[in-house]
């Protein structure tokens, strides 16, 4: 079963610099442009916007990658650097 979320989910994942906290601010259900990148996501395999709890980047991941860690405090903002492709 593949993991699921939802929008203000505190959540944990490994990075260059190792495990990153933070809140899942929007759940990704088609393509967009992120950053630089195309964000291949679906209904099916859907990615996640995340919010970093300590430097407040914006961070986009599969599910798969993810672990829900207990439900943030913090408020939800949808990122401002998305665009639908």
């Amino acid at each position: 079963m593949k993991p699921e979320f939802k929008v203000g989910d505190h959540v944990e994942w490994n990075s260059e610099a190792g495990r990153v906290r933070g809140t899942i601010n929007k759940k990704i259900t088609s393509a967009i442009e992120f950053k630089t990148y195309t964000v291949r996501a679906t209904k099916e395999e859907p990615q996640y916007l995340i919010k970093s709890d300590k430097t407040e980047h914006l961070a986009m991941h599969k599910g798969s990658a993810l672990t829900k860690i207990g439900n943030s405090k913090r408020s939800h903002q949808e990122g401002s650097n998305l665009k639908r492709t």
